[in-house]
Formats: structure tokens, sequence, C-alpha cells
């Protein structure tokens, strides 16, 4: 049986209503804009900012991007905060880095995160028992006025707040996929979610438009995240390489300077090594906060980006973390396959 099911508004179990946190306000993440900027008509096969496809300059441009901070390739290690609730480690640790208050840069990256993995539902009586009735699930929403956001949580340590918050012990737990978590939120009659609403500053409200643009943009698996968010074996980079081959794709592109060239990005390593930066949803651009632009690019483009510049060493995907370098050995098969 399916949880949610698509049906009227009308015939909609009625929410149970959560007070807003007192003494708190809270920041919504801005709204998604459609890219705009010139450089989203550009080919892949203009230079990058340290020069794929190019002669290396005589005089050097200094980067002025923020410089990104180092971030773990690896997820964190699975954790059960509760007997029988693991977290979404990534989601957690976003929102517990959110600065006070939230800059949107921050919550962008809270949103990027949320694209993995699972969220968990409050839902007023026993869930189990509501379902071999066959009756609808009466979510935790919060109102404030007309407009209502439902209530998820990371972890169970979010989940155990929220009930020490408002002493409604008469509820259960439920984990539910992230996407089909946030389809049922854009199918109903709610403006979107507060994440962790009892948490204190570690808390979000993400906005109905932005996640209609997050779902919108997301691969149907979002399988390069949960590669990424999973434990790493000898298997993890073939298996993104095969990804790459049949994911949507996109790249960061900005202009090095004032009516100069749209440059797309890259990283290189302390050795020199040169990787092209490849992004599994426009979402990772936005919360690295260097001004990039996201621009889409096909399997086929990349693997002919590769082709016209030996100097790269491979693609680094999701440089926001959690990240994987592929090197360009692991890539020709797929990319050939998907260009064929």
């Amino acid at each position: 049986m399916a949880l949610f099911s698509r049906r009227k508004n009308s015939d909609r179990p009625a929410a149970s209503e959560a007070p807003a946190e007192a003494g708190t306000t809270d920041v919504t993440a801005p709204p998604v804009e459609p890219v705009s900027d010139p450089a989203a008509s550009v080919g892949i096969s203009l230079s990058t900012f340290q020069g794929v496809g190019a002669s290396p300059p005589a005089e050097p441009v200094p980067d002025t991007r923020p410089r990104a901070r180092a971030v773990p390739a690896e997820a964190p290690a699975p954790n059960e905060s509760l007997p029988g609730v693991y977290d979404n480690v990534l989601l957690r640790d976003a929102l517990a880095a959110l600065p006070d208050p939230p800059t949107p840069t921050a919550l962008m990256n809270v949103a990027r995160q949320l694209l993995q993995g699972h969220l968990y539902l409050r839902v007023k009586g026993d869930a189990r028992a509501l379902l071999s009735e066959g009756r609808g699930l009466p979510l935790a929403v919060t109102r404030r006025g007309e407009k209502q956001h439902v209530l998820v949580y990371s972890s169970g340590t979010a989940l155990q707040a929220s009930v020490k918050a408002d002493g409604d012990t008469d509820t259960s737990a439920m984990a539910q996929p992230v996407l089909t978590v946030l389809r049922h939120v854009l199918d109903g009659p709610y403006e979107g979610i507060v994440i962790d609403p009892s948490s204190g500053p570690a808390r979000a409200v993400l906005p109905k438009p932005l996640l209609q643009r997050a779902v919108d943009e997301a691969h149907a698996t979002l399988t390069i995240k949960t590669l990424l968010a999973g434990p790493r074996t000898d298997e993890t980079a073939p298996a993104v390489a095969a990804a790459l081959a049949e994911a949507p794709l996109w790249i960061a592109v900005r202009r090095t300077e004032e009516g100069g060239p749209v440059g797309i990005a890259e990283s290189r390593t302390a050795d020199g090594d040169r990787y092209l930066e490849v992004f599994s949803h426009p979402l990772e651009v936005l919360s690295l906060g260097r001004g990039d632009q996201a621009l889409p690019v096909t399997a086929d483009q990349l693997g002919k980006a590769l082709a016209a510049d030996a100097g790269l060493t491979g693609v680094v995907v999701d440089p926001g973390g959690p990240w994987i370098r592929v090197p360009r050995a692991e890539l020709a098969a797929p990319l050939t396959d998907a260009s064929s």
C-alpha cells in the first residue's frame, strides 16, 4: 500500500497542528531564480577558470571567488540517535552548521543535503494502525494564518525535542524517502516544510517554490547523491561514472571578468592534477556561494570536453561534499556509451 495517495484536498485527513516554537524567528530560504545570465547558453568548450581547453595566460588572472572550506570526501558514519531511528546525518549536520540568523547560502546547503536519504514525519496516533485500517495519516503541521507547513525531521534527537516542546506523546514517527515526502507536500495544500522545528537555530523553513524546483531538477532516483552519501568501496567510483552517463548533470560557470569570456570551474590538487567540477543538482552549485551559475550539461558534452583537453585528470563530483574524484580512465566507457 502506498503511504501517500493522490486525492482531492477535501479528502485529505485533518493535519495535526504544532505551535510555532516560541521566541524564535523562522528564516525562509529564498526561491531559486531561473538562470538568466548569458552563460546559460554557452557551450562546454569554453575555457575554465583554470584554463580547460585554453593555453595558459601570459599573466595569471587572480581568482576572486570565495575560497571553499575544506570538506570531507565521505559522509559521516551512520548514527542511530534513538533505538531504531537512523539519522539523516548529512541533513542533520547541514542544519547544525546554520548560522544565526541563517544566510541564503547556508539554507541552500540545507536544501541540497535534503536531496538524499529519508525524512521522519510525525503522525497523530499510531501510524501503523491507521495504515492497516486504510485511513489517512494526519501529519503534524504548523499553521500561521491560512498557511500550513509540514513538519519534518532529520533525526531521532530532533523528533524527541519536538515531543518535549509540545508535550504531545500521542504521536508516532515514520521514515519515508525524501522525494516521497516532498511530492506529497507539493501535491497538498501546504506552503512548504519546516525541518527540525524545535531544534533552536538548527532549523529551516523551505518554501514550496524552492521544493518544486528542487524536485523538478532532481534525478528520479537520486543515484549520484545516494552513492556519495553511502560507504565508499572499490565499486563506488565506477558506479558514479556509470550514473554520470544517465543522470542530469550541471557545471559551474561564470564570467572571469566584466565583459570577459565565460569560464567553467575546475579544481586542482596539490600535485597539480586538474578535475572538472560536475554537479548532480543546481543546488550543489548555489550552495558553494561563489556566485557561479549552474549550466546543464549532457554526458556527451562532458565526454567531448574531456577528449578535447588531455590535461584534465578527470572530474570531481559535487565538490561541496560528500564528493568523489573520478579519473578519466573510469569515465571513458560510460561516456562513450552515452554518446552512441
